[in-house]
């Protein structure tokens, strides 16, 4: 069984950190998933974020699982997020997704619905 997990929710939200903890599990019982941040979930892509040292970095956290972190392109863009050819594509001047993330169109987002088992968002 196949499981999508569709995050939307921003990374200060207790939702996004339940979104990490079920990957995390999955993960470790070597359960085939897949993960897709869209509207406010798409902000753990960003490379600019500060977090406090004293707290856990949800960036770093989903950059550990060493899985596919697909990002909406136009959510990303629409909250100052991109990367190095969509910054070039649309005059930003500079980029900020953070490593490992990718920037994908929705096309991804239908093709992971349609093949998952299950959707779970968070």
């Amino acid at each position: 069984m196949s499981t999508l997990l569709l995050i939307t929710s921003s990374p200060a939200s207790i939702h996004a950190w339940h979104a990490l903890g079920l990957a995390q599990a999955l993960n470790r019982k070597n359960e085939e998933f897949r993960v897709f941040f869209y509207q406010d979930g798409v902000s753990v892509a960003n490379a600019l974020q500060w977090v406090p040292d004293d707290q856990r970095k949800l960036t770093s956290e989903w950059q550990k699982l060493s899985v596919r972190l697909p990002v909406c392109v136009s959510a990303a863009l629409a909250r100052g997020i991109t990367d190095q050819e969509n910054a070039q594509r649309h005059n930003i001047q500079q980029h900020n997704l953070a490593e490992g993330f990718e920037l994908v169109g929705l096309g991804e987002l239908a093709d992971a619905v349609q093949s998952a088992s299950r959707l779970i968002q968070f």
